[in-house]
């Protein structure tokens, strides 16, 4: 279609020169033939009108063909950008204003060739050779904007689809970030949970010691009491179950007051001193998370 407007325009501009001939030919017809000077004057000054016209024809006809191209141009733009996902809000903007640029210069245009019609079609060397140069401008002229009008369609579609995608990915992004932190707050709490399973106390001290701390109570004729009431936590260490294996006392004598498991663990001698050794971490806490060793 491109290649049939290019050779309608060409054969615009041939039949634009060969009306210039024409009128040229007028210009050298021998002074001798004019017979009133006024008469010969209008003549020199409607030809030299009938150049003016036809040079704004031809310029026109340029114009025309230069749109032609630019729309092409902005049509591979729009094109290559589709097909390799580059186009971006920028790319976009450039090209409406590119579209909006051309829709004046179309209007501007149509005025050109409607005052240029009025004035050739009140000369007397208007002819049917000019009517038909100008209704192939103006529909060229209509064709022209059919296709920047298809352009505006495609990329307000474009731009419709880009905001639906855009929606798509901001609702995902809000998505993968909710799970995300889901997935964080559920990591947490799974470690937080696994630290408190795996949390024990221990205090290895004497007998007034444990006392004054309330770990133990006992009194004349009355059976010892573990941790019983109000007992101070403070005294007692902190220790991970996964890494505590030896426990040493730093005294010469060792006794487990809570109850742990026979066989879970073993106390033996260590540089002069007594040590807990687990043997079975797994049992050995099964029943309380405390151990209270007493050294006297």
């Amino acid at each position: 279609m491109h290649i049939q407007y290019i050779c309608m325009m060409k054969n615009s501009i041939a039949v634009a020169i060969v009306f210039a001939g024409m009128l040229t030919s007028c210009a050298n017809k021998p002074a001798d033939e004019i017979r009133d000077t006024d008469l010969m004057e209008a003549s020199r000054q409607e030809l030299a009108s009938a150049i003016e016209e036809r040079d704004r024809l031809l310029r026109l006809v340029k114009e025309i063909s230069t749109s032609m191209d630019e729309i092409k141009n902005l049509e591979h733009i729009m094109s290559a950008s589709s097909a390799s996902s580059g186009e971006t809000p920028a790319s976009r903007r450039r090209i409406l204003a590119d579209i909006t640029a051309m829709k004046a210069s179309l209007s501007q245009r149509r005025i050109q060739l409607d005052e240029l019609e009025k004035r050739l079609s009140e000369s007397s060397l208007y002819n049917e050779d000019l009517e038909g140069i100008i209704e192939m401008l103006r529909r060229q002229l209509n064709t022209q904007a059919a296709e920047i009008n298809s352009l505006y369609r495609q990329l307000a579609a474009a731009n419709e689809t880009i905001d639906s995608l855009n929606l798509q990915i901001d609702s995902l992004n809000f998505t993968v970030t909710t799970v995300s932190d889901n997935l964080d707050a559920a990591q947490s709490n799974a470690s937080r949970l696994e630290m408190e399973l795996n949390t024990c106390f221990y205090v290895v001290a004497d007998k007034n010691a444990l006392k004054k701390h309330r770990i133990i109570e006992s009194g004349f004729l009355r059976k010892s009491r573990l941790m019983n009431g109000d007992f101070d936590l403070g005294v007692f260490k902190v220790g991970d179950k996964r890494d505590l294996q030896i426990i040493p006392t730093l005294s010469s004598k060792a006794k487990i007051l809570t109850n742990h498991h026979p066989g879970s663990f073993e106390i033996c001698d260590s540089a002069g001193h007594k040590v807990i050794r687990i043997l079975d971490r797994d049992k050995f806490w099964d029943l309380s998370n405390y151990l209270v060793v007493q050294t006297d």
